[in-house]
């Protein structure tokens, strides 16, 4: 048995060092670093230790090994999956691909050491590194993910307020896309934010059908998509705006009480479990605990 668990823990430490190793980035040889040369690239290796800043010299090099580890055990299209993902976050500044990759790995190096630290060269042990460095891997997807569910939320609860604000602009006098600019600088929230990229794509030449699909894909709020499509249809056959805005705003109005409806209709649902498991229990004990000591006494138990 000491036998196969020390076989077990050496196979493990032998294929993190593989995975350590295959991630750190080599030097181009031949034609490859003949052409970096005549492009003149300064690669960061090349210049002083004591040049480069600190976060240069140790954590960026660990970041681009974590990176490549992550990227590496990552499935094909998670690339462009993350890209999706991120846009539905809203692209925050500090969140991108690469720093996904590189807390990824990094996190699946840091389970398994844990793992390994904390119960020791075992069975166990070796299940709980694996358990944690998958744990770990997963959770910056996890933590995404989160992320994009709380803007789409706080989009839904916005979006009757902005369309609102949209059909009142237009049925004033404004043009569409001065409309949306109105929005943009009135309302906060997520949607201000997707109006002003619309605004700015259409400033740019790109079509307004092609720009007010992207939000439905970017906030994934069904009643945005039904609204896009609405507009984009009314755009292409030369629909009036405004009515069109009116009808859609109408129905925002019903879907919104439908939706309230719904979650009161659950509330009777979600409360039977906290009913059971922490208040019955409570008015039990009150209410039959002095009639059961008294049995009890009677019977002569205590």
């Amino acid at each position: 048995m000491g036998l196969l668990i020390a076989a077990v823990v050496t196979i493990g430490l032998a294929l993190l060092l593989l995975l350590l190793v295959v991630a750190i980035p080599r030097e181009p040889t031949g034609v490859a670093r003949s052409l970096m040369l005549l492009e003149h690239r300064i690669d960061p290796s090349s210049v002083p230790r004591h040049e480069l800043p600190a976060s240069e010299r140790f954590l960026a090099p660990l970041l681009r090994r974590t990176q490549r580890l992550g990227a590496g055990l990552s499935p094909n299209g998670t690339q462009e999956s993350l890209a999706r993902q991120l846009d539905r976050a809203g692209n925050p500044g500090s969140w991108t691909a690469d720093r996904i990759f590189g807390a990824k790995g990094a996190g699946l190096v840091l389970g398994l050491v844990l793992g390994l630290l904390l119960v020791g060269p075992s069975v166990g042990g070796v299940l709980l590194a694996l358990g944690l460095a998958v744990l770990l891997f997963f959770a910056p997807d996890l933590a995404l993910y989160n992320l994009a569910l709380r803007r789409r939320e706080s989009a839904s609860k916005s979006l009757a307020e902005a369309l609102d604000m949209l059909t009142i602009s237009v049925e004033a006098g404004q043009a569409f896309d001065a409309a949306i600019g109105h929005v943009a600088r009135t309302i906060t929230g997520p949607v201000a934010g997707e109006f002003a990229r619309v605004l700015s794509e259409i400033q740019l030449g790109r079509s307004r059908s092609d720009a007010l699909h992207d939000i439905g894909n970017r906030l994934a709020v069904p009643e945005l998509k039904n609204f896009v499509t609405a507009i984009a249809q009314a755009d292409r056959f030369g629909l009036p705006i405004a009515q069109v805005l009116r009808e859609q705003t109408a129905a925002m109005r019903i879907a919104r009480r439908q939706k309230a409806e719904e979650k009161a209709q659950k509330v009777t649902v979600k409360i039977i479990f906290p009913l059971i498991l922490c208040i019955f229990p409570a008015i039990f004990v009150v209410i039959i605990g002095p009639g059961v000591i008294r049995i009890l006494g009677a019977l002569k138990f205590f």
